[in-house]
């Protein structure tokens, strides 16, 4: 595959940036499918055992993906996504986008993060010998910041938004203080995200589920697996995308908002997803078009009821898994999805980090 970089708005092709300079749109990697046999996969070497679908090279690897695919009492599967070396489905992107600053050379990388991204990043960066800055909202949790910090990078707090996190981040990589490893904007932190599609056809033996229920902040891993499945299809591996449903914290939701009517009030304990402006806005929307798919939002009542319940059950994540299993509820009391309909839902993060 050609790890060349191209920008989806005005097809420019530029080379290594981490947005397009004519149109400063986000970048995806040039390069197209060719026809695969099932048997060139493999679920054992987690994400790098799928090698022929990704556009980078393994760099460094602490066993990222290759996570469980359980049935759960919500009559669904849920993927174990928390389970991850760092706590959560973060670490696929992560030690993708660590092989692609490997390959390019950096040797200092920055990146912005309410606390998972960073904490991968920065454990990725750390076990690749790379200098690493990590930009943190000042109300960012102690227990996501210690796993940064420990892992040798430095944190950088910013008093304010999320978006102010991100313009300070930005500023920083402009006055070429480092190499951009966003998970918003990196394409290489996709390749990542997108094994999770590829998992979870093996795991089922190709039999794919309706539809997935994932929360969706900057939409790493909604879009992840949305390019996961439909790589898989021009690789000639499956007919067909399953639906992709997308939940959002209410009060931070643009793409629901943009589908629905608003839902009034703020859920402020799935702080993970309070994403106000997604970088890649119209992909999403271009993702749940072509699955017939949808996008809401979820209070925080529902929210604080799921991750009861899930923590009861044996799964101890945090709030912004919840999010998703609250809308699978959502979803089925909307009439969106059968009571019998086959659904997978991932469990994003670890509840060890609140």
């Amino acid at each position: 595959m050609s790890t060349e970089l191209r920008c989806p708005s005005c097809e420019k092709r530029v080379d290594d940036r981490w947005r397009c300079e004519h149109c400063r749109s986000p970048l995806e990697f040039a390069y197209s499918q060719s026809p695969l046999d099932r048997g060139s996969l493999s679920f054992a070497d987690g994400v790098w055992g799928f090698s022929e679908l990704l556009a980078v090279d393994k760099a460094v690897s602490l066993g990222a993906g290759a996570t469980p695919l359980v049935e759960s009492p919500w009559n669904c599967e849920f993927k174990l996504e928390y389970v991850a070396p760092t706590g959560s489905f973060k670490d696929r992107g992560a030690t993708t986008v660590i092989a692609r600053a490997v390959d390019v050379g950096a040797d200092a990388l920055i990146e912005d993060s309410s606390g998972n991204a960073g904490g991968a990043v920065a454990t990725y960066a750390g076990r690749a010998g790379l200098d690493c800055t990590i930009y943190v909202p000042e109300s960012a949790p102690e227990s996501k910041i210690r796993p940064i910090e420990r892992s040798g990078a430095t944190v950088k707090r910013v008093v304010g938004s999320r978006q102010d996190v991100v313009d300070a981040c930005v500023g920083a990589v402009e006055d070429g203080a480092g190499w951009y490893a966003s998970h918003a904007w990196n394409p290489a932190f996709f390749e990542g995200t997108a094994t999770m599609a590829y998992e979870i056809a093996i795991q089922r033996d190709w039999s794919l589920p309706d539809a997935l229920v994932i929360p969706v902040g900057h939409g790493t891993l909604f879009l992840g697996v949305h390019r996961g499945f439909e790589r898989l299809q021009a690789a000639g591996l499956i007919e067909s995308v399953p639906r992709l449903l997308g939940v959002q914290a209410a009060g931070y939701a643009p793409i629901a908002d943009a589908l629905h009517d608003p839902v009034s009030g703020h859920n402020d304990v799935a702080d993970g997803i309070h994403i106000t402006e997604p970088v890649r806005n119209n992909q999403l929307f271009d993702a749940i078009e072509s699955t017939a798919g949808d996008c809401i939002a979820i209070e925080r009542e529902p929210v604080e009821r799921a991750l009861k319940g899930l923590h009861a059950n044996g799964f101890y994540v945090e709030p912004t898994s919840a999010v998703a299993v609250a809308g699978l509820e959502r979803y089925r009391e909307l009439g969106t999805l059968e009571s019998d309909d086959d659904v997978v839902v991932p469990l994003t993060g670890s509840g060890l980090k609140k």
